[in-house]
């Protein structure tokens, strides 16, 4: 496991969180950004490409991961303008191909500087959603980093009150 060195000197701890097209995402950008802010850290957004099961066709792959590539990136701008309007800390907007656990734990794994995963859970009847209940359940015991799990019906106001 990586040695994290968040407070060493030249290092800053980050905050990361993932971008997806949930409903709740921005309420952990959100509280990620103002916590980034209010403890001098750092910001990661990271975005996750799952692969296409479409390989029949050279080309038509090709096509669909320019056009996955170019969502990944007008989503990480959005979700980079909010971080900028809740706190004062510029992004790293971070994009990778291959599921979402493995690359959260692979950009940890990289990055000695992530302190701290940061995830909304959603309102749904069916639970939290399937990564936070996979890494809150299952994983929580063994993951190198704590995880902060945001309440996806926390409004603006209520994430400034407590972050």
């Amino acid at each position: 496991m990586l040695k994290r060195r968040s407070t060493e000197a030249g290092h800053r701890r980050k905050f990361l969180a993932l971008i997806d097209d949930s409903p709740e995402c921005s309420r952990a950008v959100v509280y990620a950004a103002r916590r980034a802010e209010r403890t001098s850290g750092a910001l990661a957004l990271l975005y996750v490409i799952e692969p296409s099961g479409f390989q029949h066709w050279l080309g038509v792959e090709s096509i669909m991961r320019a056009e996955a590539s170019e969502e990944a990136e007008a989503t990480l701008a959005r979700f980079a303008d909010l971080a900028r309007r809740h706190g004062s800390v510029e992004p790293e907007l971070v994009v990778r191909e291959g599921t979402p656990g493995e690359q959260i734990a692979a950009l940890i794994g990289e990055d000695e500087d992530i302190a701290i995963l940061v995830l909304a859970a959603g309102m749904d009847k069916e639970g939290p959603g399937p990564l936070v209940q996979s890494i809150a359940g299952r994983l929580a015991g063994t993951f190198p980093v704590p995880i902060t799990i945001v309440p996806g019906a926390l409004t603006d106001e209520d994430i400034a009150a407590i972050a």
